[in-house]
């Protein structure tokens, strides 16, 4: 199983990224795919995922109207569509593979239920 991040880079303050999280060896069908970041100093905490159910999506607070989660089954990849970027969004994005879940919102503060993790892409908001 690998997934691979990517997309992240440096950008203006509301401005805008796109991330992608290419999954092989595991299907979006079988896996609730999620994005978490991690601050330096900071625990690394759930930003959104969406589920294989359906397709359902779910953000923490901090993101929610500005940030986007998709997913395209035919290329198992997941993206998340980041803008009016902050500074406080800097961080290294991860994305994870796990499920089911009984509450997607929940799974977001708890990383220790994904299986699977991809390498992390650096997203830098700055002037």
């Amino acid at each position: 199983v690998q997934l691979q991040a990517s997309g992240g880079g440096l950008v203006q303050p509301g401005g805008s990224l796109r991330l992608s999280c290419a999954a092989s060896g595991l299907s979006l069908d079988y896996y609730t795919i999620a994005w978490f970041r991690q601050a330096p100093g900071k625990e690394r905490g759930g930003v959104s995922c969406i589920s294989n159910v359906d397709g359902s999506t779910y953000y923490t607070d901090s993101v929610k109207g500005r940030f986007t989660i998709s997913r395209d089954i035919a290329k198992n990849t997941v993206y998340l569509q980041m803008t009016s970027l902050k500074p406080e969004d800097t961080a290294v994005y991860y994305c994870a593979a796990g499920g089911p879940f009984s509450d997607y919102d929940a799974s977001l503060s708890r990383a220790y239920l994904y299986n699977f993790w991809g390498q992390g892409t650096q997203v830098t908001v700055s002037s």
